[in-house]
């Protein structure tokens, strides 16, 4: 008898250090992420309009994925967690932040294990966390590393007679390059080199790291393509098995030692996250959300509607403490900087804790720059420390394709600068260029009052460069490595709290409907759109914009 109880005490503990499949060892839920999981910044629902019809999606906040994840580490109803990665659907940064809770939860004796059909970069990223990732015997798909699509636009342009007027500061910031070049620029082509590289570093030092492997070898088996059938996964040592959907079931039954699957009790993540406890509502943190591009008007991300809603968090005395979540490539000045001053106001009553999604760069950094601490992920964009504008010169392409020809009268030399219809003097480009020059200047300034630096060195490590969250963080852009709910935590130990209501600022996101002809939420990646956009609205507009990036 003593021999059989010091055998259970055995397998407890190896359990917890490093888990095995001992069958019959697991009591409890499972906790499933496995119905066409979206996780998003804010959560809510949005309906699309496509070629099938109108589709609903619902998605949940991170934050509440978050902390339903850490709840099941404490929670002794959950056993284990099963992950369907074929419908899971999340940022990188955000994979990032949920694979840790994984991997914690992992640590706890609590097993991941990872199902699907279909492994790519990111999928096998999420899955890489598992003690276990099975793949559909018929399955498959590529680990090929990351790579970026740019398009240059300058000979279409030429060809319809468009011209374009770049005028900025900063040898990286290539965000206006498309227009005036058939070419990547030295600059653009060694910082792309070097931000792709970064995030892939970290993606495969992770998978490495779970999988008891070195990131040459993962990256030897991305080079030599060794991925592809689900056999090549398996003899690549990638994943732990090869199974069926009921094969799978019945796996799950030999870790609870039963033959009755329905015997297994399970929960869904949405269902688990639901049941989340507020906290008292007389001790907030607030999470400001600044998400999408920022603009004076017509946005997600509307510069004096945030500034209002800033306002307001600063003067309710129930708010004791303010986590700044930016997933924001930036937008036009002035909104940037309305936004930028109310952080500025809130700070000065408050603590205010910057986190950074999968982007804060540009205007989206210059807004974030004075917060006490900032946290990042390892593969957040960030810096591009810089400014463009650009005016479209369309008078000759109407001439040429309309056989229209435009007449600008005005009561002075420089009335139709900016008209759009002819291009820009040699007096007017240096006029641009000064107002250019004093904006990139004052943003330098903010950076270097908000992270303790001199100008010097600010603009040393900017010239539009956009940085991996790594990176900012050895050259002083950011503080330390971590996600939403690290901010959370460090923001209430400033403000003293122990137990605490986290609230949302916008609370969710609203419903809306996406035509074929605007596109969906990804069409501000697009030159093509953006070049709409630029034609529709002529005239010199400044932006702290960070460069298109498109991932493949």
């Amino acid at each position: 008898m003593k021999k059989y109880i010091l055998t259970l005490a055995l397998l407890a503990f190896a359990f917890a250090g490093a888990w095995g499949a001992e069958e019959g060892f697991l009591k409890g839920k499972i906790l499933k992420i496995d119905k066409d999981v979206i996780i998003t910044e804010r959560g809510g629902n949005s309906l699309t309009l496509t070629l099938n019809g109108l589709n609903r999606e619902s998605s949940i906040a991170l934050i509440d994925v978050l902390r339903a994840l850490d709840k099941a580490a404490s929670d002794d109803a959950i056993a284990m967690v099963y992950l369907n990665y074929d419908h899971f659907s999340a940022s990188q940064t955000s994979m990032e932040e949920i694979r840790e809770r994984l991997l914690k939860l992992s640590a706890l004796g609590k097993p991941v294990i990872a199902y699907g059909a279909s492994l790519g970069n990111g999928s096998y990223y999420i899955a890489s966390a598992a003690d276990r990732v099975f793949l559909n015997p018929k399955g498959g798909g590529a680990l090929t590393g990351l790579a970026s699509t740019q398009f240059f636009l300058k000979d279409l342009l030429d060809t319809l007679g468009v011209g374009v007027q770049l005028i900025r500061h900063g040898k990286f910031k290539s965000a206006g390059e498309m227009y005036i070049r058939n070419d990547i620029s030295p600059e653009n082509r060694l910082q792309y080199e070097e931000l792709l590289g970064s995030v892939w570093n970290a993606m495969v030092a992770d998978i490495a790291a779970s999988r008891g492997t070195t990131p040459e070898a993962i990256n030897a088996i991305t080079d030599k393509l060794e991925t592809g059938t689900a056999q090549a996964w398996l003899e690549a040592g990638l994943v732990d098995g090869l199974k069926y959907r009921d094969e799978m079931e019945d796996y799950l039954c030999h870790l609870f030692g039963t033959d009755d699957p329905k015997s297994i009790q399970t929960v869904s993540l949405k269902d688990y996250a639901s049941k989340l406890k507020k906290g008292p509502a007389s001790k907030k943190i607030a999470i400001i959300y600044a998400e999408g591009e920022i603009a004076r008007s017509g946005s997600d991300l509307v510069g004096e509607k945030l500034a209002a809603q800033i306002e307001k968090v600063r003067k309710d005395e129930s708010v004791k403490a303010v986590v700044f979540r930016v997933n924001s490539p930036g937008g036009e000045v002035v909104a940037a900087d309305i936004i930028r001053r109310e952080i500025e106001l809130l700070g000065k009553e408050k603590p205010v804790v910057a986190s950074y999604g999968s982007y804060a760069a540009s205007g989206g950094y210059l807004i974030s720059a004075g917060c006490e601490h900032i946290f990042t992920d390892a593969t957040t964009l960030t810096g591009s420390i810089g400014v463009f504008g650009m005016i479209p010169n369309l008078g000759k392409a109407i001439r040429k394709n309309l056989k229209i020809t435009p007449v600008n009268i005005g009561t002075n030399d420089h009335s139709s600068m900016g008209s759009g219809m002819e291009p820009l003097s040699a007096e007017e480009e240096a006029w641009y260029q000064a107002e250019i020059e004093g904006i990139y200047d004052d943003f330098v300034g903010v950076v270097a009052a908000g992270r303790n630096m001199t100008a010097e060195q600010v603009d040393s490590i900017a010239q539009g460069r956009v940085w991996a969250g790594n990176d900012a963080i050895e050259i002083g852009l950011c503080d330390e490595k971590g996600g939403l709910m690290d901010a959370i935590r460090y923001a209430a130990a400033k403000a003293g709290l122990l137990n605490y209501r986290i609230v949302a600022i916008p609370e969710k996101e609203k419903t809306s409907l996406r035509s074929l002809t605007k596109g969906n939420k990804d069409d501000k990646d697009d030159p093509l759109v953006s070049l709409r956009e630029m034609l529709e609205t002529p005239g010199f507009n400044a932006y702290y914009l960070m460069p298109y990036i498109i991932l493949n």
